[in-house]
């Protein structure tokens, strides 16, 4: 490490504050609310480094939209999503995370090394000694009447975590690739049975995830099929389906509907700065860090397997207990 980078961070104050720029200066600013980010708020916030979360216009992220949740461990009640982030907030702040609720990065610039320079939506400029990097990733929609009205009351995008509520249901699930299969299987544990919505006359999926589906005799596939709308009364009660070969319409009676058609990392802000695979992941290594030196990442944006809260809360810790480490090794 350079001697010029530890001279910058040893003259930093140990809390926030202006530089001679009028500029507020941090020594850890966390990108993102969702899990991975409020975990990572605590462990910073513990090791009294005042982390400030640059929070993102949904506090939460998806976590926040979960109708309820029964998978979390130490909740054998289930919560709601939104009472989980309310809770992971509240003991944030309550060790000194401050976090700026209704603000989004919308640039940064991690070429130059520490400080971070970093700009929200709001006109505010920040610079940081660190940054951690928890901006999740977003499922791919089908952009349909009634998918943003039933979400949360019959639409999902996560097997895992609502499918015990479908107990005994017929329910669709959408797509055709590798966690559709992976997430219909896990459903048919539930649902009494699973229509398979597929654009195409073929899987995209892994042929051993294809011969297992096949072979499940709750699972059933329409094929050369999308779905165009999705409707209810206060929760999902069918979908209309078209043919896209014939062109046919019909009215299809469901009560839930599962949608698998790939999420999209939200990473575009760092593109060409902190290094993605072929879907738009960052890459970190085992304790988070990226390939810039005083960045880490953890959650949804470095993680397109697990997806889960736990599995982000433990990524969120990492990189606190990394980023700390990392600011300690420069004073």
């Amino acid at each position: 490490m350079s001697e010029n980078l530890s001279f910058n961070l040893s003259a930093s104050s140990a809390n926030s504050g202006a530089n001679g720029d009028g500029i507020q200066h941090e020594k850890v600013i966390i990108i993102g609310s969702g899990p991975a980010g409020l975990t990572a708020a605590l462990y910073t916030a513990r090791a009294k480094l005042d982390p400030l979360v640059i929070a993102g216009h949904e506090l939460g992220g998806q976590v926040a939209l979960t109708h309820e949740i029964e998978n979390y461990p130490g909740f054998p009640e289930g919560l709601s999503g939104q009472e989980l982030v309310e809770l992971m907030k509240s003991q944030a702040e309550r060790f000194g995370a401050r976090i700026k609720l209704f603000s989004a990065v919308t640039e940064v610039n991690f070429r130059d090394g520490a400080p971070f320079r970093i700009t929200t939506d709001d006109g505010a400029e920040y610079l940081a000694d660190s940054v951690i990097v928890t901006t999740g990733a977003t499922p791919r929609h089908l952009n349909v009447p009634g998918e943003k009205e039933f979400t949360g009351q019959g639409v999902s995008y996560c097997g895992t975590c609502d499918g015990f509520f479908f107990r005994d249901k017929e329910i669709v699930v959408v797509g055709g690739g590798d966690s559709a299969l992976e997430e219909g299987l896990f459903l048919t544990r539930f649902a009494s049975k699973i229509d398979v919505v597929h654009r195409r006359d073929a899987l995209r999926a892994g042929q051993t995830l294809q011969d297992r589906a096949f072979a499940n005799e709750k699972m059933n596939f329409i094929w050369d099929t999308v779905v165009e709308e999705i409707s209810g009364d206060g929760s999902v009660e069918g979908v209309r389906l078209r043919n896209v070969k014939t062109g046919a319409v019909e009215d299809y009676a469901t009560e839930g509907v599962f949608i698998f058609i790939g999420h999209d990392p939200n990473s575009d802000i760092f593109d060409g700065q902190l290094e993605r695979d072929e879907f738009g992941y960052v890459i970190t290594d085992k304790e988070m860090h990226t390939n810039i030196e005083g960045v880490f990442a953890a959650g949804e944006i470095q993680d397109r397997i697990y997806r889960q809260v736990a599995t982000s809360v433990g990524q969120g810790t990492a990189a606190a207990m990394s980023c700390e480490r990392w600011l300690a090794e420069q004073e």
